[in-house]
């Protein structure tokens, strides 16, 4: 397994590379808050830059649209 957060190459990712990433944010086991918030970055720029890859796991990134009208 590749260590996600020292790659950012977005197209060499693999659907396994994001499940486990998503994996790791759906347990919520983490040693401090702040390793939570850098996955939780990683896969909202995965959203960006690959969303086929991040699209079955939108819901952990909580976004909602805001009408700013």
């Amino acid at each position: 397994m590749t260590d996600l957060k020292q790659k950012f190459d977005f197209e060499a990712l693999t659907k396994d590379d994001v499940a486990v990433l998503a994996r790791r944010l759906e347990q919520d086991d983490y040693a401090n808050p702040f390793e939570a918030l850098e996955d939780w970055h990683l896969l909202r720029a995965i959203a960006f830059h690959r969303q086929e890859l991040a699209e079955p796991y939108i819901y952990l990134l909580d976004i909602e649209t805001f009408d700013e009208a």
